[in-house]
C-alpha cells in the first residue's frame, strides 16, 4: 500500500469538533466552575489564540476559566485535535512510535503526550474498593529444582500427607545432621 493511499486522520478533525467533544465529556450536565464547583457560570468570549476554545466566568467566585483548565490537556503547545487523535490511537493500542508516525510528531513528543494522557486518566479513575468473597487459585512453585520435581517430592515437598510441622522437623534434621568440615 502506497503512502498516498493512507487516510490523513488529522485533516478530518477540526478544532471546533474537538472542543465540542471535550465540553460534552467534561460537563455532561452543564458547565461548572473548576474552583468552587458552582453552576452559575456564563460565557465570557473566546481564547485569543484558539477561537474554538470557549472562556467562562464564574459568578460565585469571580474567576475566569476555559474548556481545558484543570485537565491533562491544559498548557500544551500541540493543538487539541492532535491530542484527541493521540488518545484515539492509544485506544487502538498503537505504540508510541506508530502514533508519532501517524501524527507526524517526534517520538519524544509522543511519549510525553501519552504519559500525560495516562496520568490524566489515572487521576480521574475512582479508587478501587474490594468487598465480598475473594477466590484464589492454587499455585505450586518448585523454586530451585528446575525440571527436578522428583527431587522436590523426595526432600519433603508439599504432598498432602506431610504436615508443615513434619516438613519443618525434616528440614531442621537435614541442617543439623550434616558432617562438619572442621
Amino acid at each position: 500500500m502506497a503512502a498516498s493511499d493512507l487516510l490523513n486522520l488529522s485533516a478530518l478533525l477540526d478544532d471546533a469538533k474537538c472542543f465540542d467533544l471535550v465540553r460534552e465529556h467534561r460537563w455532561p450536565a452543564g458547565v461548572r466552575c473548576p474552583v468552587c464547583d458552582s453552576g452559575t457560570v456564563i460565557r465570557d468570549g473566546h481564547d485569543d489564540t484558539q477561537r474554538c476554545r470557549q472562556c467562562y466566568w464564574c459568578k460565585a467566585c469571580s474567576r475566569r476559566f476555559d474548556d481545558l483548565i484543570s485537565t491533562a490537556l491544559a498548557g500544551h503547545h500541540q493543538p487539541l485535535r492532535v491530542w484527541v487523535l493521540c488518545f484515539y490511537f492509544m485506544g487502538l493500542n498503537l505504540s508510541n512510535r506508530q502514533i508519532a508516525l501517524e501524527l507526524g510528531l517526534d517520538t519524544s513528543d509522543t511519549q510525553a503526550m501519552t504519559e500525560q494522557l495516562r496520568a490524566g486518566l489515572v487521576a480521574q479513575a475512582p479508587a478501587v474498593e474490594l468487598q465480598d468473597a475473594v477466590e484464589i487459585d492454587e499455585v505450586y512453585v518448585a523454586a530451585g529444582h528446575k525440571g527436578q520435581l522428583a527431587a522436590v517430592a523426595k526432600r519433603g515437598g508439599s504432598d498432602g500427607a506431610a504436615s508443615w510441622q513434619a516438613r519443618r522437623a525434616a528440614a531442621r534434621w537435614r541442617r543439623t545432621s550434616r558432617p562438619s568440615s572442621a
